[in-house]
């Protein structure tokens, strides 16, 4: 996700995403308030098929008053089928159920799948081919109408609709029967696909072209919430979406503001994992990100009642005068640097890693050893499958070229392979002054190292979309640059990120295009859960040495404010954000 996307979860300004966060390497345990778990235990895979609703009542809770979310970052899109970074998800699981969902346990903060709009956590066949979900009856959408089995089947329709949500998640494209055909609803004979019925208003049933084990956790995502056709306004439909969570949408102006209100028509018995505490939430974008951490840390007046979701800068620690204001956490993300491959050489691409200034980029974006642990591994150490390892040059430490003697190093050998004034070329939000300043620093360092440096400015409301495209004009940071585990698997990264097919699906971290390494990770991916997490490690260090797609930054972890009159403010190791269903305000 990336930050998520989540699976979710791209993190700040340094690489214009979202924040993640990862344990230590060293310290698998962070004490602090709100911490969200054991990291050591926070991503094995727990499901409770028996869970029901109504969700356990927060101790304290009290209701009424609007929460106000100052963000610094714009999330992309609020359709259902295309969010796919890890704030977005956050943010819908107000609005949209899923046919499954993660509650975090009362007395770990480990998050636990269990059934959400769905009665069960689906049922596989013998073959592993076709999933049975039963569904809940009686649920109502925010206008009151009931909600219907064809309402689920044509959300995962509208999925494969992929060339207008481009940026959603592609896993149903490689797995469900006729994925790689099946064109959505709107393409001519769409309303007939093989990959999806319901007998009846109690059945959702899908068929696959392949046996998808991790399914139910994949049921989780939003595109899964139903969405009746006659409702689909296409790229219109997220600002007026049916919702069918605790609260609905008031109103929402993409990349600036963002309205909820109660959703009256929510069944508290029905739902398993959520609360609805607060009158509503005003969530505001594309704010600077020192201003709005400042006013939530001073909470003044309504700033008591607000918070920010990027973690702190490091600027302002002199400033945090109550510790119970930063919510720490864990988050199986990672931050990179990705290199389009097709343009970039792999010994070229080594340079590159060589000559990164990572000391000096996390001192700029305002990072911590607390909130970023240099990363060595593509893997981060919350997910199952990772393996510490260390190759060369490849630890996310050092200044990078920003040292003389490296610089020449890397200069000379640029000679040596006749890519003297090799152009390097990324994208900037040129009305962030962090990431101005990150763009100066590794224009800088990449200049003295003999690289010829070509960065383009763009508004940061802008600069998801165009790293988001793969075929890009330019060869490095295209997104995915971050990403946070689907679920907590090894699965959820390298067969999404690594394949050659995920260039086509607009997925790929540094457009690889490899046969004998989509074999490798086709080989891994078809053994047994247990199985794979012996394998996954090797498959990470085999990317790292002999592909090298993207120089590996840093693992997140959460440490974000959260102002004094927010109740109940809990880090979800799943996202690394805050799990926004469970707040409520001490004094309404």
């Amino acid at each position: 996700m990336q930050w998520k996307r989540i699976t979710a979860v791209a993190v700040t300004v340094m690489l214009a995403g979202v924040a993640c966060g990862s344990p230590s390497g060293n310290s698998l345990r962070r004490p602090g308030n709100g911490s969200g778990g054991d990291a050591g235990t926070a991503q094995v895979k727990a499901l409770d098929a028996t869970a029901r609703g109504p969700a356990p009542e927060v101790a304290g809770a009290k209701k009424g008053g609007i929460i106000t979310v100052l963000s610094d970052v714009a999330v992309d899109t609020f359709d259902p089928t295309e969010t796919y970074y890890v704030d977005g998800t956050q943010i819908e699981r107000l609005y949209f159920r899923a046919l499954t969902q993660f509650k975090l346990d009362e007395k770990t903060g480990n998050p636990i799948l269990v059934p959400d709009l769905a009665d069960d956590l689906g049922t596989k066949s013998v073959d592993g081919l076709t999933w049975t979900f039963k569904l809940k009856q009686g649920i109502k959408y925010d206008d009151g109408t009931p909600v219907k089995a064809a309402d689920y089947a044509y959300a995962i329709k509208r999925s494969f609709a992929h060339e207008l949500y481009d940026d959603g998640p592609v896993y149903q494209l490689e797995y469900f029967k006729d994925g790689d055909t099946y064109r959505g609803p709107y393409a001519a004979g769409g309303d007939n696909y093989a990959g999806v019925e319901t007998p009846d208003e109690k059945t959702l049933i899908i068929h696959l072209a392949k046996r998808f084990d991790d399914l139910p956790f994949y049921a989780s995502f939003p595109m899964f919430t139903p969405i009746p056709k006659a409702a689909d306004t296409k790229k219109e439909y997220e600002l007026r979406p049916k919702s069918t969570g605790p609260y609905k949408v008031v109103s929402l102006t993409p990349g600036s503001e963002l309205t909820l209100a109660r959703n009256q028509h929510w069944d508290p018995n029905t739902d398993p994992v959520r609360h609805q505490y607060v009158d509503g939430f005003n969530f505001r974008f594309a704010l600077d990100t020192i201003k709005a951490q400042r006013q939530v840390l001073a909470s003044a007046g309504v700033d008591a009642n607000a918070l920010n979701y990027t973690n702190l800068d490091a600027s302002l620690l002199p400033e945090v005068k109550d510790p119970s204001q930063i919510v720490k956490g864990y988050s199986p993300c990672l931050a990179t640097w990705p290199m389009d491959s097709r343009k970039i050489d792999l010994e070229v691409r080594r340079l590159i890693a060589q000559a990164y200034p990572h000391d000096d980029a996390r001192k700029i974006a305002g990072l911590t050893p607390d909130t970023a642990i240099p990363a060595s591994t593509y893997l981060p150490p919350a997910v199952p499958g990772y393996e510490k390892y260390e190759l060369p040059g490849l630890n996310g430490t050092g200044r990078g070229a920003q040292d003389p003697s490296i610089a020449e190093q890397v200069k000379s050998k640029l000679k040596d392979l006749g890519k003297e004034n090799f152009q390097l070329s990324w994208y900037f939000s040129n009305d962030d002054p962090i990431s101005t300043q990150l763009n100066q620093l590794r224009s800088a360092a990449f200049t003295k190292a003999g690289f010829r440096v070509r960065s383009v400015g763009v508004p940061k409301a802008k600069i998801r979309k165009l790293n988001g495209e793969q075929n890009a004009p330019v060869n490095i940071g295209k997104t995915p640059a971050n990403w946070c585990s689907d679920w907590p698997a090894g699965s959820s990264w390298f067969p999404v990120l690594y394949k050659s097919g995920a260039i086509a699906l607009d997925n790929s971290q540094g457009q690889l295009q490899d046969a004998k390494l989509d074999a490798e990770i086709d080989r891994v991916a078809a053994l047994s859960p247990d199985q794979q997490v012996k394998e996954w490690g090797k498959v990470d260090k085999l990317i790292m040495q002999d592909y090298l797609p993207s120089v590996p930054l840093y693992y997140f972890a959460a440490a974000y404010p959260v102002g004094k009159n927010i109740g109940h403010a809990v880090n979800d190791v799943t996202q690394g954000l805050p799990e926004f269903t469970s707040l409520y305000l001490k004094q309404p």
